[in-house]
C-alpha cells in the first residue's frame, strides 16, 4: 500500500513538473532609444531656413512583451517638446514562417521596410522612399518568409486614424500593400534577392472641408533632423485614388553589397484634370572597412544590422521627382549624394558620421536650393 502511494506520489509530482514546463511564460521587456545629432548645414540661400546646431530628435520608452505564440510591443516618442504614438503592435505567429501583425506600424513595401528609421545605413532614409511609401499605418499585415520567399499583404487606414476620430475626418480612407522578394542566395557574405512592391489608397484626410479626402500632400524633408524643414512638397488636389508600385535589388558578396529601388506613384483625378505622376530611385553601396561579411534577415528581407565592432562605408545616390507638368503640380527635383561612416559599438550603441550633397530645382513658390549637410549621430537602443 505504501509503494502505490509513493508511485503515485512521485507520478503526480512528474506530472506537475511536465505541465510546469509546458506552461508557456509570460515575458516583459522595457524597449527604448535615443538619438543624439549634431549638424553643420551650409545652405546656397536661406529662404528654407536650414540652420546648424545640434539636438535628440528621436527618444523613445516602450515595452515588449511574449506569451507563447503572442507577441506585442508598444512605443512612445519624445522629442523636440513633442509625445507621440510609435509602434502599437500585436502579433501571431502562426507557425517559423507565417504570422499575423495588426496594429500601428510600418507594413511591408519595399527595401526599406527591412530597417527602423534610426537603423538606416545612411543614417537618413533616401528622400524617394520618405515620399512615396507610408510612415505607420493603422492596419493589419500577413506575411510568409521562408528559404526562398517573402510574401506579405496589408490591409491599412490612413495615418490620421491615429490622430483624429472620425466625427472630424469624416469616413477614412483605406488601402492596400504587398511586398513579394525572391531570395534564392542568403547566405552569411553570398546574398542576392529581387522583388517588387505595389499599393492602391484612397485620397487624405484634410482640415480644408472642401479638399477633405481629395487630395494627397508629398513631401520630403532635407536630409537632417536638426532642421526639420521640407525640401519637396506636392499637394495634388482633385484625387481619387493613387496607385504605386517599387521594384528592388540587393547583391552582396563578402564585404560588399549594393541596393537599388525604384518608385513609381500615380494619382487619378477628378474633373478632367490630368493625372499626377511622381517617381523616384536610389542605388546605396556598403562596404564594411572592419567586419568579414554581411548577414541576411529573411523575415525582413533586408540586411541585418553588421555585428558590434564592425565598421562600415556607404554612398548613395538618390533621385526624387515631384513636379509634372502636365498635371500643373510642381514640388520639385531632387538630387541627393551621400557619404556615410558607420561605427557598431556594440550591441547597443552605433556611432554614425554622414556627409551629404543635396539640390533642389523647379519648386512652385521656393527659389532652387543646394544644400551641404555635415552631422554625425551617437545612438543608444534597448
Amino acid at each position: 500500500m505504501k509503494t502505490r502511494a509513493k508511485s503515485l506520489t512521485v507520478a503526480l509530482a512528474i506530472a506537475a513538473t511536465v505541465c510546469a514546463q509546458e506552461e508557456p511564460k509570460f515575458t516583459v521587456k522595457p524597449t527604448g532609444r535615443i538619438l543624439f545629432d549634431a549638424a553643420y548645414v551650409n545652405p546656397q540661400h536661406q529662404e528654407d531656413k536650414l540652420n546648424s546646431g545640434a539636438g535628440i530628435p528621436d527618444m523613445r520608452i516602450g515595452v515588449s512583451f511574449s506569451y507563447d505564440q503572442w507577441k506585442g510591443k508598444v512605443d512612445i516618442g519624445y522629442a523636440y517638446g513633442k509625445v507621440n504614438m510609435k509602434d502599437v503592435i500585436l502579433q501571431y505567429d502562426i507557425n517559423p514562417t507565417n504570422f499575423v501583425r495588426g496594429g500601428y506600424f510600418i507594413h511591408q513595401y519595399g527595401y526599406q521596410s527591412c530597417t527602423s528609421s534610426s537603423f538606416k545605413e545612411t543614417m537618413e532614409e533616401p528622400q524617394s522612399n520618405a515620399v512615396f511609401n507610408n510612415d505607420r499605418m493603422l492596419g493589419l499585415m500577413y506575411e510568409h518568409a521562408d528559404d526562398k520567399v517573402l510574401v506579405s499583404a496589408s490591409f491599412v487606414v490612413e495615418t490620421d486614424a491615429m490622430k483624429q476620430t472620425t466625427d472630424v475626418t469624416g469616413n477614412e480612407a483605406i488601402g492596400g500593400l504587398t511586398r513579394l522578394v525572391y531570395h534564392p542566395f542568403v547566405e552569411s557574405g553570398k546574398m542576392f534577392h529581387v522583388g517588387i512592391s505595389g499599393g492602391i489608397e484612397g485620397a487624405r484626410y484634410s482640415s480644408t472641408e472642401e479638399m477633405n479626402h481629395k487630395q494627397f500632400t508629398l513631401s520630403t524633408r532635407w536630409p537632417t533632423r536638426v532642421a526639420k524643414v521640407n525640401s519637396q512638397q506636392a499637394v495634388v488636389t482633385d484625387a481619387k485614388v493613387m496607385l504605386k508600385f517599387s521594384p528592388e535589388i540587393l547583391y552582396s558578396y563578402g564585404r560588399f553589397a549594393v541596393i537599388g529601388q525604384y518608385f513609381y506613384n500615380r494619382i487619378s483625378r477628378n474633373h478632367g484634370m490630368h493625372a499626377f505622376t511622381g517617381s523616384g530611385a536610389y542605388v546605396t553601396l556598403r562596404g564594411l572597412i572592419k567586419g568579414n561579411q554581411y548577414k541576411y534577415t529573411k523575415t525582413d528581407g533586408g540586411i541585418a544590422t553588421p555585428d558590434a565592432g564592425n565598421m562600415e562605408l556607404c554612398m548613395q545616390y538618390n533621385y526624387t521627382s515631384l513636379s509634372d507638368h502636365k498635371a500643373g503640380v510642381y514640388g520639385g527635383y531632387l538630387n541627393d549624394w551621400a557619404l556615410c561612416y558607420n561605427y557598431y559599438i556594440n550591441k547597443y550603441m552605433i556611432w554614425r558620421v554622414r556627409g551629404s550633397y543635396t539640390k533642389v530645382t523647379n519648386r512652385s513658390n521656393f527659389a532652387d536650393n543646394e544644400v551641404s549637410i555635415l552631422e554625425t549621430r551617437l545612438q543608444v537602443k534597448f
